[in-house]
């Protein structure tokens, strides 16, 4: 420690002199040695209120870095230079012929608004949020649509290849233009072709998992990245697929926001676009929560729809985010509820085969099999329309997301659908809290606003999608303390100083850089 504070250079004073003096606070260098080297404070005075006065400073230092920056994204996001997409509207039209249903007035709503965003001469930053059965989709392929017109490739990501699949088989079905699908599992001379597709321009949509921004795939020109299922995948690879273009336009989708996204919104800096009505006929999901104590009672009630001809999913525990845990928690679920009901309980979980996999989830949606026991591989992708009850065994293990993803697996059809959600009897309050909201509401806004408050809104600047911000230095106390006061000083600096010149712009960039700051860029782009 001695020989790091030894190479601290003499550095220019970012804070505000006028704030300094008011708070009596000592130089960066001065409070760091407080701080690390207690010997160093003078010998005459009570050490406690110059401590205090060092990490308050320090404190104070690392709240300035995170608003300066998130100012600094404010502007870049006004000035991003990036391309109008405009087209003449064909391919949308023969789309709404070929769909063969009306689109509801939510999503009439948010296609204007990301057709809007497309034709700015910005990159669009937009979320689409909906419940499942909403029309997410649709509204996504029309704006996909929009960019073939514009003369570019559309790009649709999934988080699993059954879902992309199902996507694939969809778009291909109804766009009117050349679609592509690539994934792990495509290989050898059908990859080489696919990738040919892309990197020419003859593949206008391109259908995908995580494969799509891979190294070796390289686009002809990609206008729009749209991301499904977005609270699945890390910042770094939502940014990787924006980076196979030219300021792309960006649409990410989802159920439930995750928090780091609600907190972007609250910020201003992302569209967001609300698909908050579904399709005539479906009915609401009525959510229950029940001690695993009480699993004779449950058994009997599934007896019941099974005896009424329901098709139900049953969800094993998420173990410490081990598949190979969780699947032999599904297998030892399946085979006592096989003793209990029967052959018509089948198994489906990450560790088996493809192959097996796929033929579980095929022999439940034919109603071969009538109670499917999973792991979470059945969380997105999984569309079985006769399937009206979810039990989710030790619901508590899992986030709200995935809670709210996984009910919405039934209610896909016009029958009445519940969800079942079982605790363990060492469940904390906060787990009961969570499980509770789920319970009373099926807004997945409410939802992800409720996770925000209890796992906190991720490091902003940084790449963390969740947990309280990553400050290392500023306590609760001492963000309540600063955020608002650091906020207001980074406001006027950048409205008098937008460049961050002269020398308290240059002491600025210096503090920008030491908090790891310095990238303002890297939180937009990324949604």
């Amino acid at each position: 420690m001695n020989a790091a504070l030894a190479c601290i250079p003499d550095l220019p004073e970012w804070q505000s002199p006028q704030l300094m003096a008011k708070q009596s606070w000592p130089s960066f260098h001065e409070a760091l040695t407080w701080v690390q080297q207690p010997t160093s404070l003078p010998r005459d005075t009570d050490p406690a209120p110059l401590l205090e006065r060092a990490r308050a400073r320090l404190a104070a230092d690392e709240v300035l870095a995170d608003q300066l920056c998130l100012g600094l994204a404010r502007r870049q996001a006004q000035h991003r230079p990036g391309r109008a997409l405009k087209g003449d509207g064909t391919l949308r039209a023969q789309l709404r012929e070929r769909f063969g249903f009306p689109p509801t007035d939510a999503q009439e709503r948010a296609m204007a608004e990301i057709a809007a965003d497309m034709e700015k001469e910005t990159p669009m930053v937009r979320l689409l949020q909906g419940d499942v059965g909403s029309g997410k989709t649709f509204v996504a392929m029309m704006a996909m649509l929009h960019a073939v017109e514009a003369g570019t490739q559309a790009a649709l990501m999934a988080p699993t290849e059954i879902l992309a699949q199902q996507h694939a088989e969809t778009l291909s079905r109804l766009m009117g233009v050349p679609c592509v699908f690539l994934s792990g599992s495509v290989k050898g001379k059908a990859r080489r072709a696919v990738l040919t597709h892309i990197a020419e321009g003859s593949a206008k949509i391109i259908i995908g998992t995580h494969a799509l921004f891979q190294d070796g795939v390289s686009f002809a020109n990609l206008g729009l990245a749209v991301i499904d299922e977005q609270h699945r995948f890390g910042v770094e690879q939502r940014m990787k697929l924006s980076a196979k273009g030219t300021a792309t336009d960006l649409l990410v989708m989802t159920a439930t926001p995750i928090p780091r996204t609600v907190q972007l919104m609250e910020w201003g800096e992302m569209g967001v676009s609300r698909l908050d009505s579904k399709p005539a006929g479906r009915q609401p999901i009525h959510t229950t929560v029940h001690d695993m104590a009480k699993m004779d009672d449950i058994l009997a009630g599934i007896q019941r729809a099974l005896d009424r001809g329901q098709q139900i999913f049953w969800v094993c525990p998420l173990i410490e985010n081990s598949e190979t845990q969780s699947a032999a928690a599904a297998e030892e679920r399946w085979a006592s509820l096989t003793q209990h009901f029967g052959p018509i309980v089948g198994l489906a979980h990450g560790r088996q085969d493809h192959a097996v996999r796929h033929d579980a989830l095929d022999r439940f949606k034919e109603g071969q099999t009538r109670l499917l026991v999973a792991t979470t591989v059945i969380e997105v992708g999984v569309d079985i329309p006769n399937a009206t009850i979810m039990v989710i065994e030790q619901a508590e293990r899992f986030g709200l997301a995935q809670l709210h993803q996984l009910r919405g697996r039934v209610g896909r059809g016009s029958a009445r659908s519940f969800c079942l959600l079982l605790h363990s009897a060492e469940t904390t309050p906060n787990g009961q809290r969570r499980l509770s909201l789920l319970r009373d509401t099926e807004d997945g806004f409410l939802i992800a606003d409720e996770d925000f408050r209890i796992r906190g809104g991720g490091d902003l600047a940084g790449h963390r999608q969740s947990g309280l911000p990553g400050f290392r230095l500023s306590s609760d106390i001492r963000l309540s303390l600063y955020a608002n006061m650091m906020a207001k000083d980074s406001q006027s600096e950048l409205e008098r100083n937008p460049d961050l010149s002269g020398d308290r712009g240059e002491a600025l960039q210096t503090l920008l850089y030491l908090f790891d700051r310095a990238q303002p860029e890297r939180l937009l782009v990324s949604g």
